[in-house]
């Protein structure tokens, strides 16, 4: 009976030792959960990054169709502007031949050419300035598409050292270093002042 009682003794202290280090064990390793809170943190910082950065790829794409439409539109006008260029040249050969005596016109004839080439002298004006309004928005189109790939780049760096923060505090949770969480963490700040400095940037 006596060894019955030791063995059991000794199952009670077996046990006694083997709790007191697993509660050990979760002592020690009680940190990982703040790794694993964190990681979750900047996973959703990283989520929110990678979305503004596709939002800015959509301006600047928008922004250069505007701009490329905006050109169309200008050519056109352009050529609008050669064709009644032309027929003012052809209008004014005629009133030159006439003035000069080469060519006889009864004057309401040359009066009616004068006309012409005044009216299309007054639509060139009316072209060049409606040309010269879609060059200006070309222009401003393009402008705000370098302005919104400069931000989607940005946010793009930011989203980068997200992902390299996240996968040091993976490694960290696989290795149990502590410093890789430390390191993890100072990543993951640098990304979220970067995110914070894009969406400052004016």
């Amino acid at each position: 009976m006596s060894t019955d009682l030791n063995e059991l003794n000794a199952l009670v202290a077996a046990l006694k030792a083997d709790h007191l280090a697993q509660k050990e064990k979760e002592k020690r390793d009680a940190w990982t959960k703040y790794v694993s809170l964190s990681m979750i943190c900047l996973a959703v910082l990283a989520a929110i990054a990678t979305q503004r950065g596709a939002g800015y790829s959509s301006a600047t794409m928008k922004q250069l169709n505007e701009a490329t439409f905006n050109q169309a539109e200008a050519s056109d006008q352009w050529a609008y502007y050669q064709a009644k260029g032309i027929k003012q040249s052809i209008y004014e050969l005629e009133r030159d031949r006439a003035t000069s005596g080469s060519v006889a016109l009864e004057p309401k004839v040359l009066a009616a050419i004068t006309a012409k080439i005044d009216r299309y002298d007054a639509e060139k004006k009316e072209i060049t300035k409606t040309a010269k309004d879609f060059e200006t928005k070309r222009d401003a189109a393009r402008e705000l598409s370098v302005y919104s790939a400069d931000r989607g780049r940005e946010m793009g760096l930011s989203t980068t050292f997200f992902q390299i923060a996240i996968a040091l505090g993976g490694v960290c949770l696989v290795v149990k270093k502590r410093w890789l969480w430390y390191v993890s963490m100072g990543v993951g700040l640098l990304a979220t002042l970067q995110m914070f400095k894009v969406f400052m940037l004016k």
